[in-house]
């Protein structure tokens, strides 16, 4: 199978690349506009390996997606805005990117005649939830301007599926962690500054709940859907691990060996989700479960950026 993964110069679509390219016979072809959020370096010696091609360009390119697309057989799409604080202070680029992109996409693989189209999606466009947890059936109420994206991306990616039958799956997944993370996320950023003895800004009073994934478990899963999942079904990705921002701040700061002191309580985000939490029962169906706990996860993290 002949792959196209945009956004693949990511976080997790670059630990994706190096998953298919290390454990399947896949050729892949990346494609990545390299903007603040990609990095080819992400990619390391993959952008060496021979099954294995690299195109710098926007999914919004409409004339560039259609060329690429002609050998494809699959598209994983992991391009996106995904900083939920930026979607705050501008929607723009991600109303952009995340639908305009993902219309363009669809569109292509609908005239190439494609024979899967994975839309990775996030387990925020099913908004907060106090107990349970959220199924795949659960309706969409996203709470802030990224999560408002990448619902109406799902939703238009779902009705390629139902008006033109093209076989559209699609993945949520939980907060995920790991290597190649930017910066200006909870878990990269902290353990950075910990490391420089800064303070550690934590919204409210540091109770919001997250569900944690590691990077390559949520990768494998992704796999999974690709090549076993059922076109026009929604697959939810999580570990079942639940920690509060607080929990995460201070497991950082034990195992990088500094002081909770760093702690700082800041002002809440506007539209703060408290808990997200996803029944994984569906793709368990398929076989597949994480392999990494929080704490082994975080480690290798913590490794990784020291």
């Amino acid at each position: 199978m002949h792959v196209l993964v945009t956004g693949g110069a990511g976080f997790i679509g670059s630990n994706f690349v190096r998953l298919l390219l290390s454990e399947t016979e896949h050729r892949v072809t990346t494609l990545d506009a390299l903007t603040y959020a990609g990095c080819k370096q992400n990619l390391g010696e993959t952008l060496k390996d021979p099954r294995h091609t690299f195109v710098k360009g926007d999914i919004q390119n409409k004339s560039l997606v259609e060329k690429l697309i002609q050998d494809v057989d699959a598209i994983v799409n992991f391009a996106a805005e995904s900083h939920v604080d930026r979607s705050v202070d501008g929607a723009e680029p991600f109303v952009s990117t995340n639908i305009e992109g993902t219309r363009v996409l669809l569109d292509a693989a609908l005239e190439s005649d494609i024979n899967r189209f994975l839309q990775i999606s996030t387990d925020e466009v099913y908004g907060q939830i106090h107990d349970g947890e959220f199924s795949e059936e659960d309706p969409l109420n996203p709470r802030n301007p990224y999560a408002a994206t990448k619902a109406s991306a799902d939703l238009l990616a779902h009705s390629y599926y139902t008006t033109h039958n093209l076989p559209v799956l699609v993945t949520r997944s939980s907060n995920n962690f790991g290597p190649r993370q930017h910066q200006e996320k909870l878990i990269p950023k902290f353990i950075t500054r910990a490391q420089n003895g800064k303070s550690l800004p934590v919204y409210g009073d540091g109770s919001n709940i997250r569900e944690w994934i590691y990077v390559e478990d949520n990768c494998r899963a992704v796999l999974t859907v690709l090549e076993n999942g059922n076109p026009g079904e929604i697959y939810n990705i999580g570990s079942g691990i639940e920690r509060s921002n607080l929990e995460v701040t201070e497991a950082i700061l034990k195992t990088v060996s500094a002081d909770n002191s760093l702690i700082e309580f800041v002002e809440d985000r506007p539209g703060h989700d408290f808990r997200y939490a996803l029944d994984t029962t569906k793709i368990k169906s398929l076989g597949w479960m994480p392999k990494s706990s929080f704490e082994e996860g975080l480690k290798q993290t913590v490794a990784f950026y020291v």
